[in-house]
């Protein structure tokens, strides 16, 4: 089973389907994505990044929300990245970031 079916599996086994509208997602991604700031809130980098544990469910929980909605839409993940990354390359050249 892939991860998007062990995803819907768990969301269907607890019939939380009517829930998980794009628009709810969306802003559950924004939620989500909000805790986990909030782990690096009041602290550097460093000491946020001591908290794995929490800093792992919070990414998972961005991700699976993230899956869903992009499931929902019938997107193909690796491809809206891949198309991403082409046209941040164009809009981003190598040599215009050269921080050196």
């Amino acid at each position: 089973m892939d991860i998007m079916e062990e995803i819907n599996k768990f969301r269907d086994e607890r019939n939380w389907r009517p829930f998980h509208n794009e628009k709810d997602l969306a802003l559950s991604i924004c939620l989500e994505a909000a805790e986990l700031l909030e782990i690096y809130q009041w602290r550097t980098a460093e000491e946020g990044n001591q908290d794995l544990e929490h800093l792992k469910e919070e990414i998972a929980d961005v991700l699976i929300y993230t899956y869903m909605m992009a499931d929902n839409l019938g997107l193909n993940r690796d491809a809206i990245i891949r198309e991403k990354l082409k046209k941040n390359a164009i809009k981003y050249p190598v040599d215009d970031c050269d921080l050196k």
